[in-house]
C-alpha cells in the first residue's frame, strides 16, 4: 500500500527548493522543483498538473538526454499544442463514455471533450490545469516532492470532496517513483496517472518505431470505434498487441493504421495480482542503450505511441513528429466506472485509493 513519504525525512538533509516557473493565464505563480541522484538523472515537476516537465537520463556511453516531451514555458502547457505531457492526470484518466455514469442510482454528467466521450478529468479544473502546493522532502531513497490538491464536489462534475496527494521522488537507484494518495467525502470515480511521453533516444528525436517493447500482459480490453471498451477482455495472442516478447514498436503498427486506435492506444491488462508492486512493462532504444521499466500497482496500462503527435515546437525548440515519443500511463481500465465486470475506479467515503508507478532508467 502506498505511504506519504513525509516523516522519514532524513536528519541534516536538504530537500530541493522551488524556483519560479512563470505564471498561468490567471495569475497564479507556478513553482518547478528540480530532483538529483548520484546516477547522473535529474527530474523537474512544476506545480501547474504536478506535471514532470523533464527527465535527463544517461545513455551507455554517459551522455545525458532529456527523455521527456515538455515545453519551456507555463504558455506552452496551457496552449492546445500540449497533449497533456508529463502531467499528472484526472479526477479519472482515460475515457468515460458519453461523460456519463451513476452513483448510487444518481447519473452524473461531465464534460465531453473528446467527442463522443470524456477524455482525462475534464476542461478547465482538471488536474492537469490546476496548481497544486508543493512540500519538498528527502529520504534515504532521495529527493522528492509531494504534491497536494482538494477537488471541491462538483468540479468537473464529479461528486464529492476529493483530497489529493501526489508525491515524486527519484531514487537512488535511478527510478522515479509516483505515489498517488486520495480520499474522499463521498463516492467518487478516481483513476489517476502520469502521462509522460518518452523517447529513450531523447525528446525531439524523430521516431520511437525503433523502440522494443515488452509488456506483461496476457490479455487487453478491446473497445468500440470511439475507443470505450465493449466488456470483453481478450487474449493479446495473435495480435499486434503481443508484446510478451520483446517488439520493435515500428514492426506491427501498420496493422493498426485503419483501426480506431490509429496505431497504439490499448489497455492491457496486467498479469499478477492488482495493488501489488510489480514489473509490467520494458522498453529498450537500441541506438542509445537506454532502458526503461515499469512497474506498477495498478490492474491496467494504456500504450499509446503519440499518433496524434503534429510536429508541435516545444522545449528547446525541438519538433515532436508523428509517433516521436511513446506512454505507458499506469491505471484502471478505460470507462471502469460503467463496467462493473472491471475492477472498480469507485473510491468509498473513508476509504483511501493508492497507486504506485515506477519509471526505472538504466543503459546497455
Amino acid at each position: 500500500m502506498a505511504m506519504s513519504v513525509l516523516g522519514a525525512t532524513m536528519a541534516g538533509a536538504e530537500p530541493p527548493k522551488g524556483e519560479p516557473f512563470g505564471k498561468t493565464s490567471r495569475g497564479e505563480p507556478v513553482e518547478l522543483y528540480t530532483l538529483k541522484n548520484k546516477g547522473g538523472l535529474t527530474a523537474k515537476i512544476m506545480t501547474r498538473g504536478a506535471t514532470l516537465t523533464e527527465l535527463n537520463v544517461p545513455d551507455k556511453n554517459g551522455d545525458v538526454a532529456d527523455v521527456v516531451l515538455g515545453w519551456d514555458d507555463v504558455a506552452g502547457y496551457e496552449s492546445a499544442d500540449n497533449q497533456y505531457f508529463g502531467c499528472t492526470t484526472g479526477r479519472v484518466a482515460n475515457r468515460i463514455a458519453k461523460g456519463k455514469f451513476t452513483v448510487l442510482n444518481k447519473e452524473y454528467q461531465v464534460p465531453v471533450n473528446n467527442a463522443p466521450n470524456a477524455l482525462h478529468g475534464g476542461v478547465e479544473r482538471s488536474l492537469d490545469k490546476v496548481v497544486w502546493k508543493a512540500e519538498p522532502f528527502e529520504t534515504h531513497r532521495g529527493q522528492g516532492v509531494k504534491f497536494t490538491y482538494t477537488s471541491p464536489d462538483g468540479e468537473e462534475g464529479y461528486p464529492g470532496k476529493l483530497t489529493m496527494e501526489v508525491s515524486y521522488q527519484l531514487t537512488g537507484d535511478n527510478e522515479l517513483r509516483i505515489e498517488y494518495i486520495a480520499t474522499s467525502d463521498r463516492p467518487t470515480p478516481v483513476n489517476l496517472t502520469n502521462h509522460s511521453y518518452f523517447n529513450l533516444q531523447g525528446a525531439g528525436s524523430p521516431t520511437v518505431l525503433d523502440h522494443e517493447v515488452t509488456i506483461h500482459a496476457d490479455k487487453y480490453t478491446p473497445t468500440d470505434d470511439t475507443l470505450i471498451p465493449t466488456g470483453k477482455i481478450d487474449p493479446v495472442e495473435g495480435t499486434p498487441l503481443d508484446f510478451r516478447s520483446a517488439h520493435k514498436i515500428g514492426e506491427r503498427i501498420e496493422q493498426l493504421d485503419k483501426t480506431a486506435a490509429i496505431g497504439y492506444d490499448h489497455n492491457f491488462v496486467l498479469n499478477g495480482a492488482s495493488g501489488t508492486l510489480r514489473k509490467i512493462a520494458r522498453v529498450k532504444d537500441p541506438k542509445s542503450g537506454r532502458v526503461l521499466t515499469v512497474q506498477t500497482t495498478e490492474p491496467g496500462v494504456q500504450f499509446y505511441t503519440g499518433n496524434f503527435l503534429k510536429g508541435q515546437k516545444a522545449k528547446g525548440s525541438k519538433t515532436y513528429a508523428h509517433r516521436s515519443a511513446l506512454c505507458l500511463e499506469t491505471q484502471h481500465f478505460p470507462d471502469s466506472v460503467n463496467h462493473p465486470e472491471f475492477p472498480t475506479t469507485i473510491l468509498k467515503a473513508g476509504d483511501k485509493y493508492t497507486h504506485i508507478c515506477v519509471y526505472g532508467f538504466s543503459a546497455e
